[in-house]
């Protein structure tokens, strides 16, 4: 083994121990339940969530990051790309079918640095497809995504950050 392989296989495994919980050991918080259904779909997202420095609506309050989408590919349990994932909040498969949701509930991540998991409404807004039916998604097991915490000011213009995350989004049929 390489010295160079050897050093990436090391900081594989001390990621992975600094991570804190397996994602099979955590619970999902009540409110994140979602109704009964008769069809379920686990897809896994790769992507950003992109932020732009907003100045305050209020006087002597600080500028803020504010999320402005989200940019994310998504893949079957075979790693095949299947659809993305963008502003509104959107799902589209490739098949051409697509949803847009509302958030009804959510708790923070178990992770530091980690987007919300999340409970929406979803209503179909495409052709038929993978995503027909589609009423309620879950987005679990986040990891990473979170807003910068430094670099906005109200008096220096700032590019979006673009935040790479991953998550699981579940998708519920009744």
């Amino acid at each position: 083994m390489k010295f160079h392989d050897l050093c990436a296989s090391l900081l594989l495994v001390t990621l992975a121990a600094c991570a804190g919980t397996a994602a099979s050991d955590l619970r999902l918080p009540g409110e994140l339940t979602a109704a009964p259904a008769s069809s379920v779909q686990t897809l896994a997202a790769r992507g950003v969530q992109i932020y732009e420095c907003q100045a305050p609506a209020a006087p002597y309050a600080p500028a803020q990051w504010t999320l402005v989408a989200p940019e994310a590919e998504l893949f079957d349990g075979d790693g095949k790309r299947v659809g993305r994932h963008f502003a509104g909040p959107h799902w589209e498969a490739d098949d051409g079918s697509r949803i847009v949701g509302s958030v009804k509930a959510r708790a923070d991540a178990p992770q530091r640095g980690a987007i919300a998991w999340l409970l929406l409404s979803a209503t179909s807004v495409g052709a038929p497809g993978r995503f027909s039916g589609v009423t309620q998604v879950q987005r679990i097991h986040t990891v990473g995504g979170a807003a910068p915490t430094t670099g906005c000011t109200a008096d220096a213009p700032v590019a979006p950050a673009r935040v790479p995350y991953s998550a699981d989004y579940v998708f519920f049929t009744p």
